[in-house]
């Protein structure tokens, strides 16, 4: 954790956000490379339906886990939250609509990866325990690894329910993006009253 900090500290905030562009971007190359080696060019879509409904549920299984995650917040020690400062560099110094398309990009390459062709394809148990991996970043901290891989079962278990990946793909956008935009007017209190 400590060289991925001090990686981090040496990062411009652009070359931070270039590099969360090109990490998803990355993820949906792998899905689509993973698609064509199963002969399944259509794989991460196969799933991808759009119902009201679905959507509905998506955005309400959201606000849930933005809700955990808040009262979490409030009743653990905030050292368990650390992560290294990442997140707080990320959404901080960006515009509220750069958040929301951030949010939306992270929400479809994740998505279409893990859900769509992962687990559609090797199972939750192979698709979630990727997930939390490629979140290393919450390695060294057992609590964030611990929600990252609880939140990734839940995904999975939501994908399994609906079996429709739009689904997952709102839920993720919302949280996300509610705890993206958090961080930033969060940030903001702090500058203002700093």
């Amino acid at each position: 954790m400590n060289k991925q900090a001090e990686l981090i500290k040496k990062l411009t905030d652009k070359e931070l956000i270039l590099n969360l562009y090109v990490t998803q971007i990355g993820m949906l190359v792998i899905a689509i490379l993973i698609s064509l080696f199963l002969g399944n060019v259509f794989l991460p879509f196969q799933h991808l339906f759009f119902q009201l409904d679905h959507l509905m549920i998506g955005f309400v299984f959201g606000i849930g886990v933005v809700l955990i995650e808040l009262f979490l917040y409030r009743i653990v020690p905030r050292k368990w939250f650390d992560d290294g400062g990442i997140n707080e560099r990320v959404f901080s110094a960006l515009h509220p609509i750069h958040i929301v398309f951030i949010s939306l990009i992270v929400a479809i390459s994740e998505e279409i990866l893990f859900r769509g062709v992962l687990q559609s394809q090797f199972g939750i148990w192979i698709a979630s325990f990727i997930f939390a991996l490629v979140h290393f970043r919450y390695l060294s901290n057992i609590f964030l690894f611990s929600v990252t891989v609880a939140l990734s079962f839940s995904l999975g278990g939501l994908f399994l329910w609906t079996e429709n990946l739009l689904t997952v793909i709102v839920a993720h956008f919302i949280i996300d993006v509610i705890l993206g935009l958090l961080i930033r007017y969060k940030s903001k209190g702090k500058e203002k009253t700093g």
